[in-house]
């Protein structure tokens, strides 16, 4: 019996890459005319380019993978579900959102009220200012421990008001002054005898001092004491040759000084005026401190001024040495 001869079509690898790129070049011509709407005819361009005739006639298993499949419509709406899906978020761009603007903080003015512990009513008065005004007690006046105390419990940061060499002693507060020529143990001595005196204190600044605090060698016992204590050292500034701060701070010590001095003049036209300089340096560097006494005078214009403070933040002397510290290190005043 013989057996009849079957034709069968073998594939063609030049028809079938020939298909591929009739496909792919009619693929791109119908997205870029026709945009996203060209993908709803996709399934129409793959009975053109594939027609039933042509993939039953090579419906052989080699022909099935090798152009079937590829352009069948399972595959076209894998091209289509591709196409319309959303790009990955990682490639979206989208205009940078700027930070939300950061309020400037208000400047900040450290206030100091020094020579306390003499003139009990006048010291009174003191006490009466907001807490934030900081105190800083003489230590020999026998009313100093009392009221250092009654000022600590009414909520002021205490400081001591340590006497210290100057060319003269006009008044006789100098007696157990820190002197030069004094060995270094005898200040020590001196400066605790003084600390002992003021209960609650958190610093110290100079009372007087412009021969001693410009002596870079006599002061470092005492910033070292202060160390030892945990205690800071407001520089009254009464020379501009003081080495306090860097001598202070070389040893871990806060420090800084005094911008202003309220009443040198104690008229209250001149205290109004020095008032208004300190808030000009509050407002140019951040952060200002002032030093006061207790005058009848002074005391009635900062009561006032204090009342009508705006603009600008009234905080413990401590608080402002911190901060004054950073500005001069460069550091950005936050809303601290």
């Amino acid at each position: 019996m013989s057996r009849r001869k079957t034709n069968r079509i073998r594939p063609n690898p030049r028809a079938r890459r020939g298909l591929e790129v009739v496909f792919w070049i009619t693929f791109t011509l119908a997205l870029g005319v026709g945009g996203p709407s060209a993908l709803a005819g996709l399934p129409n361009l793959a009975d053109v380019i594939t027609p039933t005739g042509v993939l039953e006639a090579q419906a052989s298993a080699e022909w099935q993978d090798i152009v079937v499949q590829p352009l069948s419509r399972v595959v076209i709406s894998h091209v289509v579900a591709a196409a319309a899906a959303p790009a990955p978020e990682k490639f979206v761009s989208a205009a940078p959102v700027p930070p939300p603007a950061r309020p400037r903080p208000l400047p900040v003015i450290g206030l100091v009220i020094d020579d306390m512990g003499g003139d009990v009513v006048q010291n009174r008065r003191a006490i009466a200012l907001p807490k934030d005004v900081s105190l800083s007690f003489l230590p020999y006046p026998d009313a100093t421990p009392r009221l250092a105390e009654e000022a600590h419990q009414a909520g002021h940061e205490i400081l001591v008001h340590v006497p210290m060499e100057a060319p003269s002693d006009r008044d006789g507060s100098l007696k157990q002054a820190l002197r030069r020529a004094l060995p270094a143990e005898e200040n020590v001595r001196r400066l605790e005898w003084a600390l002992s005196r003021v209960p609650e204190h958190a610093g110290i600044n100079n009372h007087e001092g412009s021969v001693f605090t410009a002596d870079r060698l006599a002061l470092i016992p005492v910033a070292e004491a202060l160390y030892g204590r945990g205690l800071f050292f407001l520089d009254s500034r009464t020379t501009p040759l003081s080495q306090v701060v860097p001598v202070a701070r070389a040893f871990g010590v806060p420090s800084s000084d005094r911008d202003v001095f309220l009443d040198d003049d104690q008229s209250p036209p001149a205290v109004e005026a020095q008032l208004r300089e300190l808030e000009k340096v509050a407002r140019s560097q951040g952060v200002a401190i002032a030093i006061g006494h207790p005058h009848a005078a002074t005391l009635e214009i900062v009561t006032r001024w204090c009342a009508n403070l705006k603009g600008y933040r009234l905080v413990p002397v401590s608080a402002a040495i911190r901060l004054k510290t950073e500005w001069e290190m460069g550091v950005e005043l936050a809303g601290k």
